[in-house]
C-alpha cells in the first residue's frame, strides 16, 4: 500500500537505504524498549548516511526534502523501530521548519547549516510541568533575565526527546522585559545546562526523553535566535505531521505482524491457518480500512502544505490529521493483537511494545481536545458568515 504513495527517485532512493537498515534496527527494538536506553547506534547511523540534513533547503547545502517526503520516510523508519522514528522525526521536524520559514538572521541560519551538515542533532525544549502542552499557549516558568549584557537563564524542561544525543536544546524561556517568549539556541556543553534522568514510562522508553535543567546558564545576545508574541501552535506548520507519520509507522508494523502470524498459526482445531476464518478476516479487512483511510489524509494534507497556495486552507488539517492517524493507529494495533490473541501479551511479543509506544501519540501536540474544539469553531464562524451573506 505504501508503494502508492511514492512519487519520484530520490524518495525511492532513500527508501532503498533505510531499507538496507530494517534488519538491524527492529533487532535493537526490543533491547532499546525493555532498557530503556536510546538507540545510539540507529541514530549514528542515519547520521553516517545525511538523513539528518534532508530537511535542510538546498540553498544552505542540504537536500531540501519537503513535508511529503519527510511523512513517507518518517513512517518507515517507525515502523522499524518507534524510539527512532520519533526521535528522529523532531530533529528533521524541527530543521525543516527552520528553513522554510527563515526563523532566524541568515548568519545564524548559515552557522547552523554548518553544523547540521557535520552531523548536529536538535530539538526544541518547550514542555514544562507547570505549563503543559506549550501548544496551549502557557507562558513559559523558564526565565531569561539580562545581566551585564549577558542572559541569564533559569528553568527545567521535560519531555526533551532524544536527550542523550542532542547536540543543541532551542530552549524557549520567557523574557520579561520584551513580554516575549524567546528560543535560546543552547549548546548540549554549555555551563549550567544538564539532564536529569527522569524518563520512567511504559510508551517510547527508548527516547529517553529527559528533564532539561538550566541553572544560571549564561548565554550572549547571538544565541537568542528566535522571540515570539504569542503561541507557536497557532501558526500552520507542516512539519509537525512526523507525529502521526511515526504512529502510522507502528500501525504498519503492527498490521504486518497480523498478517504473518494469521498466514502461519495453524491450531489443531482447525484446517488450514487462522487466515481462513471469517472472525480473523473482519478484523484483517478493517485494518487495512483503517491503514487505507490514514493514510490518504496524511499525505493528501502533507501534499497540500507543500503547495504554496494551498497551504493556508489546510490550518484545521494539520491537527485533524494527527488526530486521526494516531487514534486509527490505537485501533490498528488493538485489533492486531485480537488476531494474535493472548500470545500478544507475551513481553516477547512485538505487538504488546507496538501497544504501548502507539498510545504515546495521545500525548504528543495537537491535542485531540484542541483538534476538535478548533474545527467546531471554525465551522461555527463559517456558518455565520454564510448567514450574514445570504441576510
Amino acid at each position: 500500500m505504501r508503494n502508492l504513495f511514492i512519487k519520484n527517485d530520490i524518495q525511492k532512493q532513500w527508501l532503498n537505504n533505510l531499507y538496507k537498515k530494517e534488519a538491524e534496527f527492529k533487532s535493537r527494538s526490543a533491547k532499546t524498549d525493555e532498557q530503556a536506553k536510546f538507540p545510539k547506534e540507529n541514530i549514528q547511523e542515519l547520521v553516517n548516511m545525511g538523513y539528518t540534513s534532508l530537511t535542510l533547503t538546498k540553498e544552505f547545502g542540504g537536500e531540501g526534502l519537503r513535508v511529503y517526503d519527510m511523512v513517507l520516510l518518517q513512517e518507515t523508519i517507525a515502523s522499524f523501530d518507534a524510539a527512532t522514528g520519533l526521535s528522529i522525526g523532531w530533529h528533521l521536524g524541527t530543521v525543516g521548519e527552520l528553513y522554510e520559514k527563515r526563523l532566524w538572521s541568515g548568519d545564524r541560519l548559515n552557522f547552523f547549516a554548518k553544523k547540521v551538515l557535520d552531523g548536529a542533532l536538535v530539538n526544541r525544549a518547550v514542555s514544562e510541568a507547570q505549563t503543559g502542552s506549550p501548544t496551549r499557549g502557557g507562558r513559559p516558568g523558564t526565565t531569561a533575565v539580562r545581566e551585564n549584557g549577558r542572559w541569564i537563564i533559569n528553568g527545567r524542561k521535560n519531555f526533551t526527546t532524544m536527550s542523550p544525543a542532542l547536540t543543541y536544546f532551542l530552549t524557549s524561556a520567557w523574557i520579561e522585559e520584551k513580554e516575549a517568549i524567546g528560543f535560546f539556541l543552547l549548546h548540549k556543553d554549555t555551563e549550567g545546562l544538564s539532564i536529569e534522568e527522569t524518563w520512567d514510562v511504559i510508551s517510547m522508553r527508548g527516547t529517553e526523553s529527559h528533564d532539561l535543567l538550566l541553572d544560571n546558564v549564561n548565554a550572549d545576545d547571538s544565541m537568542l535566535v528566535e522571540i515570539n508574541d504569542g503561541p507557536r501552535g497557532n501558526k500552520i506548520n507542516g512539519w509537525v505531521l512526523h507525529i502521526p507519520a511515526c504512529y502510522l509507522g507502528i500501525a504498519q508494523a503492527a498490521r504486518d505482524y497480523a498478517i504473518q502470524f494469521a498466514n502461519e498459526h495453524s491450531p489443531n482445531s482447525i484446517k488450514g491457518t487462522i487466515s481462513e476464518l471469517p472472525n480473523v478476516q473482519r478484523l484483517l479487512g478493517e485494518i487495512e480500512l483503517d491503514l487505507m483511510r490514514a493514510r490518504h489524509f496524511i499525505y493528501n494534507v502533507a501534499e497540500a502544505y507543500d503547495d504554496e497556495e494551498r497551504r493556508p486552507l489546510i490550518a484545521n488539517e494539520l491537527g485533524a490529521v494527527k488526530h486521526t492517524v494516531t487514534n486509527s493507529a490505537i485501533s490498528i494495533v488493538d485489533k492486531a493483537m485480537r488476531v494474535a490473541g493472548a500470545k500478544s501479551l507475551q513481553r516477547s511479543n512485538p505487538l504488546q511494545r507496538y501497544y504501548r509506544d502507539v498510545r504515546a501519540g495521545l500525548h504528543n501536540p495537537p491535542m485531540d481536545d484542541m483538534t476538535i474544539q478548533k474545527l467546531a469553531l471554525a465551522a461555527i464562524e463559517q456558518g455565520k458568515k454564510k448567514s450574514e451573506s445570504l441576510g
